[in-house]
């Protein structure tokens, strides 16, 4: 049978305790029977096991003394784990809470930031979209389209030239005005440049990309292509007035690029009636090149004024070599006076010398020699 106690080896099972109470009641019958019976051998032998079963008894009170013992020490050690075991767990969770507070404040903190950004980047996509919404507006309207490439066109052109060098809006000996006309040096001409912006076609094209209608748009840009190229070239290409080339300007690198990957017949068309396409980033380039004409121009014109300069500048260099030369002959001079100077000096010291070597007993004697060498030298 199984124990119902078990402490450290100690074990008490329900058996043992219905025994021992067994033992104490037949041990009081038996005391009981001997106090009738008196002192006969059966109540010695009675006695006998009455002394036995109290030793058991009180065996068993030690085994039970012993379980009580060892079931409070075993609490207070149970308490004692507990108490630590919680304090160990408190602390734990504690600490497991500060780490959560500061987490979830640095998290805060962090999403508090990016809601900033986000308030930002929501701003300047706001403003980027009136932006955009203005430039879509803008060239929508074809005569409002036509002045944003205009001024995109006056722009380079100012940041490339000096002032004296262009003229925009100018009016031609035809009563044509030019959008820009830039002043080439004498012999050169005047070029002009016209903006020219097919929106309305090059949208049109772009909507129609692999679809049946594509055709009819490609069709429809290199027409109108054609005419702006046909209209420059009647208006502004004026003999003995402007150069021999006038430019179409562009004001998207992407519609240049189309063209001359796709319409080479409209470029081609161009150069046949003196009509150079250009885009934002070769205009550039030209305006370099016109640059560098005009300084050229600019050098040659000045080339006499320089050569007349550098003549005086040659006659001023001779005379300063002139008196450089008369320089250097005082200067010998003084070389030779300051020559002169020393050999007197030299005497000097030598007089100087003999006079503190005589004698004040033979000074009769010497100064006769003295007299004489002073008058030799003199």
């Amino acid at each position: 049978m199984e124990p119902v106690f078990r402490f450290s080896g100690a074990s008490i099972t329900v058996t043992e305790i219905l025994l021992a109470a067994i033992l104490v009641l037949v041990a009081i019958i038996l005391t009981w029977a001997v106090m009738r019976r008196g002192q006969t051998s059966e109540a010695r032998e009675l006695q006998k096991h009455l002394a036995e079963m109290r030793g058991e008894q009180s065996r068993l009170q030690g085994r039970l003394a012993q379980f009580a013992e060892d079931s409070e020490r075993r609490d207070a050690n149970f308490a004692e784990v507990l108490d630590t075991r919680l304090a160990n767990v408190t602390d734990r969770v504690g600490q497991s809470l500060a780490q959560v507070q500061t987490r979830n404040h640095e998290s805060l903190s962090k999403l508090n930031e990016r809601l900033g950004l986000i308030d930002a980047a929501q701003n300047n996509i706001k403003t980027l979209a009136g932006e955009v919404s203005g430039l879509q507006s803008v060239l929508s309207n074809k005569q409002a389209r036509g002045a944003f490439g205009e001024k995109q066109m006056q722009d380079l052109i100012s940041a490339f030239l000096p002032a004296r060098a262009f003229s925009f809006q100018h009016t031609l000996s035809n009563n044509t005005r030019v959008d820009a006309l830039i002043h080439m040096p004498d012999g050169h001409g005047d070029v002009a440049v016209d903006s020219k912006f097919p929106m309305e076609s090059w949208r049109q094209l772009v909507e129609a990309e692999n679809t049946f209608e594509a055709e009819s748009a490609d069709r429809t840009f290199r027409n109108d292509m054609l005419k702006h190229i046909k209209d420059i070239s009647r208006k502004y290409l004026i003999q003995d007035e402007t150069y021999e080339l006038a430019l179409l300007f562009l004001p998207s690198d992407a519609i240049f690029a189309e063209l001359h990957s796709r319409f080479d017949t409209v470029v081609d068309k161009g150069f046949s009636q003196r009509v150079v396409i250009v885009s934002p980033t070769t205009f550039m380039a030209t305006l370099h090149t016109m640059q560098a004409v005009m300084n050229d121009a600019d050098i040659q014109k000045n080339a006499a004024l320089i050569k007349r300069e550098v003549a005086t500048m040659a006659e001023d260099v001779a005379r300063l070599d002139e008196r450089v030369a008369k320089l250097q002959k005082h200067f010998g001079q003084a070389e030779q006076d300051i020559g002169d100077i020393r050999i007197s000096t030299r005497k000097i010291t030598s007089r100087a010398s003999k006079i503190g070597n005589v004698e004040f007993d033979s000074i009769e004697e010497e100064l006769p020699q003295l007299k004489l060498v002073s008058d030799g030298e003199n």
